[in-house]
């Protein structure tokens, strides 16, 4: 399950590939326009920023942008450095595995159904870059239809 604080971070990431090429944004700015919490903000562009996806500039003018434009960015990527893997269980995690010790993985129905959703997640996530993501935006009515 996506965290609040990956929640607010692609929150975050989409507000700044909504904006020109070069500008920037302060904490307050996006904090306000996306209902997050600024302090909590603060935390999370920090640590976008520490894994490369961002970039800060101080002062009056400065405020966050995107170290990259969106199309480089993967949804999945900015997922991974707010939340950790993508698998819901570690023994179903390629890059952070960690097995079970109250089961045979090699016989456990609970590990390989969550590998499959491990890679069904991934499947989406990794192939959707920071422009998709913004272009998804639609109309209310729209996004009603999706949910039914």
């Amino acid at each position: 399950m996506l965290t609040k604080k990956g929640k607010y971070g692609l929150k975050a990431a989409v507000h700044l590939a909504r904006l020109a090429p070069g500008e920037t944004n302060q904490v307050a700015e996006i904090a306000d326009a996306n209902q997050i919490p600024k302090k909590f903000l603060d935390v999370i562009l920090g640590e976008l920023r520490n894994a490369g996806f961002l970039t800060s500039k101080k002062g009056k003018s400065g405020g966050y942008k995107l170290a990259r434009p969106p199309e480089e960015i993967i949804v999945g990527d900015l997922i991974r450095a707010l939340d950790g893997p993508l698998a819901p269980l570690p023994c179903a995690s390629r890059n952070a595995f960690v097995p079970c010790e109250d089961c045979n993985l090699a016989a456990c129905e609970v590990r390989r159904l969550m590998v499959k959703v491990r890679d069904a997640m991934g499947t989406v996530l990794d192939t959707y870059t920071l422009t998709q993501m913004r272009d998804l935006r639609q109309d209310p009515l729209a996004a009603f239809v999706d949910y039914i």
